[in-house]
């Protein structure tokens, strides 16, 4: 059956989700495809930074460490994002980048497999926690090797030899969801520990990390989470896992008594311990509201209407762009797609540009990916109609080709 305009205002009109989008702040008219990238600002987090800066610190100056819940605020923070992980308090704290924190568990799951050399990662994961790792490895000079595995081939890599595998858990560029579970066990069953990265899944779909028996976890808080343009990252340890081996960061946050100031370091036995120097406390207050807003959510309906969302798209691409070179790079599959549709494209990227132009806003990842991420909380399902509209009038018109749309610029 075509799809028309008015099945996806049907649709509108069911969605339990659409009231969550008076919740964010987006101008009038855009359709943002991007919060797998950079989410959308909540309206209310203005109002919070302003009481941070004019009256915690504006009045309240260094009391407000105490008064105020600053020193604490890295695990409130992690104990409400823990309910969307599938952990426990206790078990998540904010803390640094997504690549620092993957320099830290790696790190502790080779000091708690100290026997073993190899490491299992993806070849064509986020390049970040690549270099860290490889970053790592040249800075402890033991003898680690990383093994770069692909697809199917991560599970046969998995071997008796290989102290830590860390994966992200949906495919930056492709969407590809591995099996958590899956992998994790393999990990076990041969001995060694499991790592996930998190930043294209938190907020995008169910995780559950305790029933996986997943050991460590690292995300981001900008995209899904919609925490603000750099906010800080979470790491995730299990409960069983804490005290055993000191991350190498050892900064005065993670310390057993911080205002002790004593001479040497001496760790936490808990999840503390990950913290490693003072954090941003106006940028996790705005995260917050962020995440206050996924406390009234339902994960579960979230992730059923990015299904849906994702399937039309996919539906509309290839009913209505067929014979103007895309190919879809995202798996049909729900058990092995996150929140995203990229489609392979060799002029994907002045395509994207005259998309953004037209205000449906997606990204370009080289050589030839263009990404739509699909946030459910503020995304409609008209948006989808129109997104692709926008794209087919692009392409029968021959929009892209236009000098502008062919310019690249430092971020794309």
């Amino acid at each position: 059956m075509t799809l028309t305009r008015e099945d996806f205002v049907a649709l509108d009109e069911q969605d339990v989700l659409a009231p969550f989008a008076d919740d964010f702040s987006l101008p009038e008219g855009m359709i943002y495809l991007d919060g797998n990238s950079l989410g959308a600002m909540p309206k209310v987090a203005m109002a919070r930074a302003k009481q941070v800066i004019e009256n915690e610190w504006g009045v309240d100056l260094v009391k407000s460490w105490n008064k105020a819940g600053w020193f604490n605020i890295v695990e409130k923070l992690g104990d409400k994002v823990a309910t969307l992980i599938g952990a426990k308090k206790g078990e998540v704290i904010y803390c640094d980048s997504t690549g620092l924190n993957v320099y830290k568990l790696v790190a502790v799951g080779l000091d708690i497999r100290s026997d073993r050399k190899k490491i299992v990662m993806e070849g064509s994961n986020f390049p970040t926690d690549n270099y860290m790792v490889q970053g790592l490895v040249k800075q402890l000079d033991k003898g680690h090797e990383i093994v770069f595995a692909e697809g199917s081939d991560i599970l046969a890599s998995i071997t008796e030899d290989v102290a830590v595998v860390c994966l992200t858990h949906v495919h930056y560029k492709t969407g590809f969801l591995h099996n958590m579970k899956e992998i994790t066990a393999k990990a076990h069953d041969v001995g060694a520990l499991v790592v996930w990265d998190l930043c294209h899944s938190a907020g995008a779909l169910p995780v559950d990390l305790n029933g996986c028996n997943v050991d460590m976890a690292v995300g981001c808080s900008y995209k899904y989470l919609n925490g603000g343009p750099g906010s800080q990252a979470f790491v995730f340890v299990a409960e069983r896992h804490h005290g055993k081996a000191a991350q190498p960061l050892t900064g005065w946050w993670g310390h057993a008594e911080p205002f002790g100031f004593e001479r040497n370091y001496r760790p936490r036995k808990d999840i503390r311990q990950f913290s490693t120097g003072t954090e941003p406390v106006v940028a996790l207050s705005m995260m917050e509201i962020g995440l206050d807003i996924f406390m009234r959510a339902d994960m579960n309906e979230i992730r059923k209407k990015s299904l849906k969302q994702t399937d039309l798209f996919i539906q509309l691409i290839e009913e209505r762009l067929d014979g103007h070179g895309f190919s879809l790079a995202t798996p049909k599959d729900h058990d092995s797609r996150g929140s995203q549709v990229s489609i392979h494209c060799e002029n994907g990227f002045a395509i994207m540009q005259a998309l953004i132009a037209d205000n449906v806003i997606g990204d370009f990842r080289a050589p030839d990916i263009m990404r739509f991420g699909f946030t459910p909380l503020y995304v409609s399902y008209v948006n989808v109609w129109q997104a692709v509209e926008s794209l087919k009038n692009i392409m029968e018109t021959a929009a892209w080709k236009r000098d502008e749309f062919n310019q690249k610029n430092a971020v794309t």
